[in-house]
């Protein structure tokens, strides 16, 4: 995959950042008040978006998979492999 500037902007994004973003292609493309370049354009970014949310979800989930229980009831980190 070839890092763009607009992914490389995507990918400095934390994930609250990156849905409000969507949250806001989503309601402009509702409106449907974009000509149809722009209106690609905004897709595109809005999957390029939605993407980048689905993989920090993932890297989260992962690393809530390795928080583990010890015998004597505490809490350790086991270390996450989300490569």
């Amino acid at each position: 995959m070839v890092k763009t500037k607009a992914s490389t902007e995507i990918s400095k994004l934390s994930f609250e950042q990156a849905l409000k973003a969507l949250e806001e292609i989503v309601r402009g493309l509702e409106a449907g008040d974009a000509k149809l370049d722009e209106a690609i354009q905004a897709y595109e970014r809005g999957a390029a978006l939605k993407q980048h949310c689905e993989n920090k979800l993932r890297e989260a989930q992962a690393k809530v998979d390795q928080i583990q229980f010890t015998a004597e009831g505490g809490i350790s980190v086991k270390p996450a492999n989300i490569d």
